[in-house]
């Protein structure tokens, strides 16, 4: 009978050289342990990890980043990663009112923008809770508490596209220390100021903390590379202007229809084995607004390429559509003010990003293999989800069922309704 151990006590080098002990001895893992309190990681890293190359036993040592006082563009950079494990802060359940807003620019018409979006973002909130109130009033089978989380929720669906993406937001990321070099060797080339400084500021941070993990040589070789990379395709810019939305894909109907037996008996709520990935991708283009693009980006089993925030494509609709009409005009006002003011900034369009609102369109390109295409249009197309994104994964479904008619989907089809519901989902101390 296999011998099973939970060994989760030890810091991330100590852990990492704790399982590569099992690549150089066949001895028990309780052999190992003592072995690590007797030598201690750092001198093993350095023979091993950054000595021999041996960057993979680096994938077995994990750590938690808590970054706080960050934009949302350089949350969003951090989050562009396809192992990235972590959570943020949502603009879909928590007042950013109070939140700081980074200035770039720090002009007096700079600050105006910002100014101008949070102030409407603040003064609209009691507004919108009056309107949601009397039209969609509590039933009797209601709970108060819970009814009005409900419409707190709803008031920041709608409000959250009118914060500037310079608000600041915090996160967590969880990753190896392989991966945390990986990524920031990238991101310290980042060609918005903030970006790279962040990155600077947790590399260093780890260096402090895992030396021997991060202790890497740099080649200036490399370097030259990811800073021409980074300065060119760090933000998608499409060559010429994309649809509303469009489906492309290598996957061969035939090859797919020897899977039938599995598509066909897949229960809901359960993915696709992932050996299907083998059989191509599919891409989708489409508009969203840059809001709900946070939430697509979620889905790293793919590409997401990063979008570059203008306002050249047009602020989204449906928030326009949820205000009262004196609001509305206000609003409109307001968009039509606020895109002309952004456009006289003078600045490199990276940091002319800081001042446009989230509620703004953005190109959005993502590729994936056919189980995550399902698990993402199935995911999407929940009545929870923020409605212009609901709306792009029903799109999908359309789309794909259209491209392979005997593909078999899951997708909530309810109607976009107000569900009071919202409301429970909440993280609350127990009492």
């Amino acid at each position: 009978m296999a011998k099973i151990f939970v060994i989760d006590e030890f810091n991330p080098q100590d852990a990492a050289m704790l399982q590569a002990l099992y690549s150089r001895s066949p001895r028990s893992v309780e052999e190992h342990v003592a072995k690590v309190r007797q030598s201690g990681s750092g001198r093993f890293m350095e023979q091993f990890y950054v000595g021999y190359g041996h960057a993979s036993i680096a994938d077995c040592g994990s750590t938690t980043l808590f970054v706080e006082g960050i934009s949302i563009l350089a949350d969003k950079a951090i989050q562009d990663w396809p192992l990235y494990s972590g959570q943020e802060t949502s603009t879909r359940y928590v007042d950013m009112s109070r939140q700081p807003i980074i200035d770039p620019l720090q002009t007096p018409q700079s600050k105006s923008i910002l100014d101008h979006w949070l102030n409407f973002y603040i003064a609209s909130q009691p507004i919108m809770e009056s309107f949601l109130t009397a039209k969609y009033p509590r039933q009797a089978d209601e709970q108060e508490g819970v009814y009005q989380k409900a419409i707190k929720a709803r008031v920041f669906d709608i409000m959250r596209g009118f914060l500037p993406a310079g608000i600041t937001t915090q996160l967590s990321w969880h990753t190896n220390l392989r991966q945390a070099y990986d990524k920031l060797s990238w991101l310290r080339h980042n060609p918005v100021p903030e970006i790279r400084e962040t990155a600077e500021n947790i590399l260093a941070m780890l260096k402090e903390k895992y030396p021997q993990s991060f202790s890497h040589q740099i080649v200036d070789e490399q370097e030259d590379f990811r800073e021409n990379t980074s300065r060119r395709y760090a933000y998608y810019l499409p060559e010429q202007p994309i649809s509303e939305f469009s489906l492309r894909t290598n996957i061969n109907s035939t090859e797919l229809a020897k899977y039938l037996d599995i598509i066909e008996s897949r229960p809901a709520k359960t993915g696709l084995p992932y050996f299907l990935a083998e059989l191509g991708n599919v891409t989708f283009d489409f508009l969203l607004d840059f809001g709900a693009f946070r939430d697509i980006q979620r889905h790293r089993n793919g590409v997401c390429r990063m979008p570059l925030l203008t306002t050249g494509l047009g602020f989204n609709t449906w928030y326009l559509g949820e205000l009262p009409e004196d609001l509305r005009e206000e609003a409109q006002t307001l968009i039509a003010q606020q895109k002309t003011a952004i456009e006289q900034l003078e600045g490199p369009s990276e940091l002319k990003q800081y001042y446009v609102a989230l509620g703004f369109n953005v190109p959005c390109r993502v590729t994936y293999g056919l189980p995550a295409t399902v698990y993402v249009t199935e995911l999407r197309s929940g009545r929870m989800v923020h409605p212009t994104l609901r709306k792009i994964a029903l799109k999908m479904r359309e789309a794909l069922l259209k491209e392979f008619p005997n593909l078999v989907l899951h997708c909530d089809l309810t109607p976009s309704q107000w569900d009071v519901s919202r409301g429970l989902q909440d993280i609350v101390e127990k009492k």
